[in-house]
């Protein structure tokens, strides 16, 4: 059996091929009969689809993946998943670089690959930490998302009572779709609460 396995780290993420349709779509190419997906940070090796994928293959089967970090963000991690795969006759198919085999080049050029992929992801959360550090020096910074006006979410309520859809009200305020609805709900919230007293 070919399966495949697809992860994104947030729900948005649709940069250099890396959403669950562009996996999904290469892993289909790639004669995958049973597609996997999950939406889990590399950071975490707590994977639970991804674990109970691994728990179930099996002499004969395969598993192929996209990209290298979409299997294992950490050297160690990705070296011990991929020799217990080996070990049970299972073959891991990494898209972009080919099928990993076991011999003393495939591991050498597996943990290699797993370095740099951590390398990788460990530059990029010290780079955002470094900006985050510059950013909070400059007058008039704030923490987390910018806050959305009473006076744009009233607004935004009124158009979806008037019955406009979630997705063109925040197509045309330039807001989340998941704000309106949070304003929508506290909304019918409080109008029923007003009915009760």
């Amino acid at each position: 059996m070919i399966y495949g396995y697809a992860r994104v780290s947030t729900r948005g993420q649709l940069v250099h091929g890396n959403s669950l349709e562009d996996q999904k779509e290469a892993l289909l190419q790639a004669g995958c009969q049973t597609i996997i997906t999950e939406q889990y940070t590399g950071t975490k090796t707590n994977r639970p689809k991804f674990t109970a994928l691994i728990d179930s293959l099996k002499a004969g089967d395969t598993l192929k993946v996209t990209k290298l970090d979409r299997f294992a963000r950490t050297a160690g991690d990705g070296s011990k998943i991929a020799k217990e795969l080996m070990s049970r006759g299972v073959t891991l198919h990494i898209l972009n670089m080919g099928v990993i085999d076991d011999t003393s080049i495939g591991r050498l050029l597996l943990n290699v690959l797993l370095s740099f992929a951590e390398f990788e992801r460990d530059m990029i959360v010290e780079r955002t930490q470094s900006g985050k550090a510059i950013a909070r020096t400059k007058e008039g910074f704030k923490e987390g998302r910018p806050r959305i006006s009473t006076k744009k979410t009233d607004y935004a309520v009124s158009l979806i009572e008037d019955g406009h859809t979630y997705k063109e009200v925040a197509d045309t305020l330039g807001i989340s779709k998941s704000t309106i609805i949070r304003a929508v709900r506290r909304h019918r919230a409080d109008t029923m609460q007003e009915k009760d007293q």
